[in-house]
């Protein structure tokens, strides 16, 4: 198995099917997670080549871009073996991929070193300037507003009701960014993710002191939020 082989063309399949995305999800997306998931496997002793295929495919099945996650993972697996990457390491690429995402685990941690690596350098890519700037190109993508001071925030949600129902891009900061800070799995991610949760909040500060006439009424919920 040409492990190089495999990674260089890994990366031209997950270019060639997201370079054109406009949802936040797309080629550089890809590659920023992949060389994030490389430094953090080196410095946590995971297998790197793992970590690398995972980060390079992750998103081929993510379910706000695809029509059937159950068939991507299936072309998925088709491409593995095409490319004859080991069993027992399409086994772990795969199940890498279907329990990385936010609601895709449901809540449980990843089984292994090396998915905790990777879902580590995805969560980093949601946060800090790049996971701003990401979500208000999602929120834009899907046709929601930047914010409405009428609409709620959502805090608790069945998967289908936080994948399809109404919110904001700045809603989308409570219900899903600001909370990631505490679940990062390894200690080298931990602390590179304070320093972009900060700089969440700050943005969040600014945006609301800039929103017409209501400075104090959104301080005070922001600040409810964050502590």
């Amino acid at each position: 198995m040409n492990k190089e082989h495999i990674l260089s063309k890994a990366r031209e399949y997950a270019k060639m099917k997201l370079q054109n995305d406009a949802s936040g999800h797309d080629w550089w997306h890809i590659f920023r997670v992949a060389e994030w998931a490389k430094r953090i496997a080196a410095e946590e002793g995971a297998d790197s080549f793992i970590c690398e295929l995972s980060a390079l495919l992750h998103d081929l099945a993510d379910e706000k871009l695809v029509q059937s996650k159950d068939e991507s993972m299936e072309e998925l697996k088709r491409w593995l073996f095409a490319h004859q990457v080991e069993m027992k390491d399409a086994e772990q690429v795969l199940d890498i991929i279907a329990t990385l995402s936010f609601r895709g685990g449901h809540g449980e941690p990843m089984k292994s070193l090396e998915g905790q690596v990777v879902q580590d350098a995805d969560r980093l890519d949601a946060i800090g300037a790049i996971g701003i700037a990401r979500t208000f190109a999602y929120s834009g993508w899907k046709g929601q507003a930047m914010y409405d001071p009428d609409l709620p925030v959502r805090t608790t949600m069945t998967p289908d009701e936080y994948r399809h129902g109404k919110s904001t891009a700045i809603n989308h900061f409570y219900e899903k960014l600001l909370t990631l800070k505490g679940r990062f799995n390894t200690p080298f991610a931990i602390q590179l993710a304070k320093e972009r949760h900060v700089f969440m909040e700050q943005f969040l500060k600014q945006f609301f002191k800039e929103w017409n006439g209501m400075e104090e009424i959104k301080q005070d919920e922001i600040e409810t939020y964050i502590d």
